[in-house]
């Protein structure tokens, strides 16, 4: 790579003038980047959801899931189908090889769902497939004066949405939980009775209406014409005078208008509750143009807000969040530790160097870096999201690792000779092929992170990318500007004489004199390290900078719903007395805003999401939560860290599924699993999905005396509101809801409920035989068959230890035959994560290997090299160990970090004993390498260390793949792997060169013993 230094210095003004430009230009690009949350990335499965009040588990199973699942069965590239069924609700989740195109996914499993018939009390299935530009940009919550009423909602409809949709930044707005305007008819079964209407009249006069049916075709006055057939209902005072057909069963009997057996009026149906700090509110989720900045557009969402505010009194608007805020704190917070990071990094080259000059020729390197780096990332259209300032946070610490060799090996050659032109181009020449073999290990390591296939890619390329341009950039500005640099502000500089660390020097010669030593203890050291990491607890990724807490409250399945928002509101007052929150949200029921986005809230559990205050700890606000929810019994309270994708991480829930055909034997297999797990010190809570009953009354029709269906029909009819046609109001079409007004309450009501038959009307319990038997109110499917999920809570940093502990008990259990067994939650999730990063880690090894190999050409000097592996894994696990921070999938992240720059210390003093071998016999090599790159080698760990310190005690943010963990891993590792480097690495290579070195010593021994005897 010496043409490019060369080139620098036949051409300076150029240069000058392309820094000046890569300088402005990476500012306007800065500026210019898109500022997203999360790069545009599909999730690779597809949810089907349907909802359907008054069906129980067993009855949306059989009419809802099943045939969605027989549906799906032949979609091309699905990998397994999942199913979730309650009380009123069905949750299909059909994954997919991450190489499908999720769009034609889709289309293809809406073209099957749509092919199924379902009862007319069913929904629609809504079939939904997310990514993550579908991630809301804000959440604007309304509050009123004078509560949320129909008046209100329709103004905020018609008035305040529209100011949200106006700005060119934002897409859409959408209120959630949006109540849908129905006719209620309600039936009063006294008049029924006086005037002898049965409900089966009433459903026949109300079903069909407002239907546009077309009878045909007729040739009429010449011209071939088409007949449609419609009615004249647009008010509910023409449905009121609709006459019920009575005479069919007394031809004397008067005219009875609907109006004389029942009460119609309109209504909004409430099927969810929403309150924000305590308040019923009006939640609206906002929506962002694909092409605006998630900045802009939530700067846009405020200014709305503070438009509202001012100009609609009565009206309390409030930003819940917004992804541009989570953004700019990401974009502040990295820029402060990228300037600490080079502040520490100047620091720590001053201290070695004690010159002010060379020190700002080096530290050029991390603006000029920085600015060439944002300058590609603009060009290759990524954004600037929190990967790719993930990737800055990784990058800053090794950005100015080359220019410090550089510039080192430029100050010590100009310690023993005269400053000049060919002395700073030799100087660079000798470390040019160390730092760029070294740089491309570098990228080596990361590049192939954003080379996976499917979504997961879109995920990694901008982090590999990141830390790919600004790893090459810093190198082009070692090899180009600082030798231009050095020659223009070193060369009037006195600078003392070089001298050599003896100290270190004695070590050496000892160590390489006795090698067995220095072997024996990093070997033991080493065993030793890999004792502490299999001993180490494993937990989730910690809650503590978690910018949201999601606890959901889980009643029985019989729990009437009015109990349920007794304790809902009872439980919120408790939670709003806890410090440390922006917005305590309350949610309750299952809507068709949910059910678009692929999510169903279960009938029985209300959800509180919590969304901290900047500075807040999550831990204690979820310990608080833990401490309250002991005074309520007969509920299940789980509080976990959430986000903004929805719902709480579950990062500490072990599970187990067990699936076969025969369902007593899951059951029997379930029990004994349950009670072997109880057994584990240290497990919170098991449960199953089986534990949830709710009774379920069946109502046995004699067909001899009626027809199921009819009966099915007519217990609908009378026992909840039900939709029977529909009628156009406001030019809108609106359901119209059919509420007989009986609400039984005992079995007895159920049994005398009228029944219209062949016969005349008869109590149920003349025609039907009814039994009551408690079942699960949610049933479990994967692939088609049932299964039982098991679920384990604990403590989330013990999560491996525990989990080892329930796998050894569980692995007791003799399964029958039939029954298979699988591992999910958590630990899965943990062992999958570490796996995937194990075998991406020894992918980069064998990368890192090959390139070595290129460079220098042998097989024997990377293998000495690559001995700093080994030793950068005994000082990550000590700095775990010594920190306290558990090992989560963002410290594998860092110890692939380590792979990358561990080794370029190892390379630069290697590189330089290759170079002394062309003059030197082996050990004279060795020595005289580690004494001269003994300073940049500590320089460059020293200045890494100390530039990742600020991450060491930063907040970490969202999804971001840079935490606590990865910033101990890499300090501990490269400080471990750069004492040990320094007498390891020259041990072992001589070792592997040890009958050549001592063939060498010997020559040298006899050729030097005559000298002495003539003397």
């Amino acid at each position: 790579m010496q043409f490019i230094t060369n080139w620098a210095f036949r051409n300076k003004a150029p240069v000058t003038l392309l820094v000046i430009i890569a300088l402005i230009m990476g500012v306007v690009s800065y500026f210019r980047l898109p500022m997203e949350f999360l790069p545009e990335a599909d999730n690779p499965q597809v949810s089907v959801v349907t909802l359907a009040q008054g069906y129980d588990a067993g009855s949306m199973t059989d009419k809802v899931t099943e045939p969605v699942e027989q549906a799906v069965a032949g979609v091309k590239g699905k990998s397994s189908v999942l199913s979730s069924t309650g009380d009123g609700y069905s949750q299909i989740t059909i994954n997919f090889d991450s190489k499908t195109n999720m769009k034609d996914a889709k289309r293809e499993v809406s073209e099957a769902v749509s092919s199924l018939q379902f009862p007319e009390t069913v929904g629609k299935p809504q079939v939904s497939q997310l990514n993550t530009s579908m991630i809301p940009i804000g959440q604007v919550s309304f509050t009123f004066d004078d509560g949320l009423t129909k008046a209100n909602m329709e103004k905020a409809k018609k008035n305040l949405l529209p100011l949200f949709e106006n700005k060119k930044s934002l897409a859409q707005a959408s209120i959630f939980g949006e109540s849908t305007p129905s006719v209620e008819v309600k039936l009063d079964t006294k008049k029924m009775k006086e005037k002898k209407v049965p409900v089966n009249s009433v459903m026949t006069v109300l079903q069909g209406q407002n239907a546009s049916v077309t009878a045909g075709g007729a040739t009429i006055d010449g011209k071939k014409s088409t007949i449609n057939v419609t009615d004249n209902l647009t008010s509910i005072s023409a449905l009121e005078k609709l006459a019920v057909p009575v005479q069919s069963m007394n031809p004397t009997a008067p005219v009875v208008q609907l109006k004389d057996i029942a009460t119609l009026e309109r209504k909004n149906t409430e099927n969810t509750v929403l309150r924000i700090n305590g308040k019923e509110s009006m939640a609206v989720t906002v929506f962002k143009e694909n092409r605006s900045s998630a900045v802009t557009a939530s700067k846009d969402v405020k200014a709305v807000v503070k438009e509202i505010n001012k100009d609609y009194p009565g009206v309390k608007a409030d930003t819940v969040f917004t992804t541009g805020d989570m953004v700019e704190n990401s974009v502040n917070s990295m820029m402060k530790e990228v300037l600490l990071g080079a502040l520490f990094a100047t620091i720590v080259i001053l201290v070695f160097l004690r010159r002010v000059k060379p020190t700002l020729v080096t530290i050029v390197s991390i603006p000029l870096s920085l600015a060439i780096t944002l300058l590609l990332l603009w060009l290759s259209g990524v954004t600037l999201n929190i990967l790719t300032l993930g990737g800055v946070a990784v990058a800053v610490g090794r950005l100015v690792d080359d220019s410090i060799v550089v510039v080192e090996n430029i100050f010590r050659r100009s310690q023993n000779k005269a400053f000049t032109k060919e002395n700073v181009l030799e100087a660079t020449a000798e470390v040019s092929r160390a730092i760029t073999s070294s740089t491309l290990i570098t990228v080596a390591v990361f590049l192939p992170m954003g080379l996976v296939n499917g979504s997961l890619k879109e995920f990694l390329l901008p982090f590999g990318l990141t830390v790919t341009y600004s790893l090459l950039a810093s190198l082009l500005v070692a090899l180009a500007v600082v030798p231009l640099l050095s020659q223009g502000m070193l060369k009037n500089m006195k600078l003392p004489a070089h001298s050599e660390p003896k100290r270190y020097l004695n070590l050496l010669k000892w160590s390489l004199n006795h090698k067995y030593v220095p072997i024996i203890v990093a070997v033991a050291v080493l065993v030793g390290s890999i004792g502490l990491y299999i001993s180490l607890p494993k937990g989730a990724i910690s809650a503590k900078d978690a910018s949201m807490v999601s606890v959901k409250m889980e009643f029985p399945s019989n729990a009437p719903e009015e109990t349920i928002k007794q304790r809902m509101l009872a439980f919120e007052d408790k939670l709003s007395a806890i410090k440390g929150y922006d917005y305590l949200i309350t949610q309750y029921g299952a809507s068709e805003d949910e059910a678009k986005y692929g999510s169903v809230s279960n009938p029985d559990t209300v959800t509180f999401t919590v969304v901290m205050k900047e500075d807040a700890n999550a831990d204690t606000f979820i310990k608080s939560v833990n401490k309250a929810k002991k005074e309520e019994n007969g509920v299940n309270i789980t509080a976990s860290a959430g986000s903004m994708f929805g719902g709480g991480s579950g990062g500490s829930e072990i599970t187990y599924d067990i699936s076969g055909n025969d369902p007593d034997e899951l059951l029997s297999t379930s029990k004994e699993l349950m009670s072997k797990i109880k057994e584990v010190d240290g497990v919170k809570e098991v449960s199953s999905n089986q534990d949830k009953t709710a009774p379920v009354y069946t109502v046995k029709v004699n067909t001899e005396k009626m027809n199921t269906e009819q009966a099915a029909h007519q217990v609908a009819s009378l026992i909840q509101p039900m939709p029977i046609g529909s009628i156009t109001l406001d030019g809108k079409t609106t359901p119209i809801m059919l509420d007989s007004g009986i609400n039984p309450s005992k079995a007895s009501d159920l049994k005398d409920l009228s029944i219209q038959t062949a016969q005349g009307i008869v109590p149920l319990s003349k025609v039907a035989q009814i039994t009551v038997e408690d079942k699960p109110s949610t049933e479990l499917h994967k692939d088609g068959k049932p299964y039982i999920r098991i679920s384990a809570e604990v403590k989330p940093e013990k999560l491996s230890a525990l989990s080892a502990a329930i796998d050894k008990k569980v692995k007791k259990v003799d399964l029958p035959k039939g029954v298979s067994m699988e591992q999910g939650g958590a630990a899965q999730q943990q062992s999958s994560d570490f796996a995937d990063l194990g075998l991406t880690m020894l992918a980069s090894i064998l990368i890192v290997y090959l390139i070595m190999v290129i460079t220098f050409k042998t097989f024997r000097a990377p293998l000495a090299i690559l001995m700093t592996l080994p030793l950068a894994s005994i000082g990550a696990v000590l700095g775990l160990l010594i920190s306290g921070v558990p090992a989560d999938p963002t410290a594998l992240i860092g110890g692939l970090m380590l792979i990358g720059i561990v080794i370029t210390n190892a390379i630069v003093l290697i590189d330089r004993v290759k170079q002394n071998e062309e003059t030197m016999i082996i050990r004279d090599a060795i020595i005289e390498a580690c004494g001269t790159r003994l300073r940049p080698v500590i320089m460059t760990a020293v200045a890494t260390i100390f530039a990742m310190l600020p991450l060491l005690f930063a907040h970490s943010e969202d999804g971001s793949l840079v935490s606590k963990s990865l910033a101990v891993v890499v300090i501990g590792g490269l400080t471990g792997a750069t004492i040990l480097t320094l007498v390891i690495v020259p041990v072992f290579y001589e070792l592997l060169h040890f009958r050549k070195s001592k063939r060498q010593r010997i020559k040298i021994s006899q050729e030097t013993q005559p000298l002495k005897e003539s003397m």
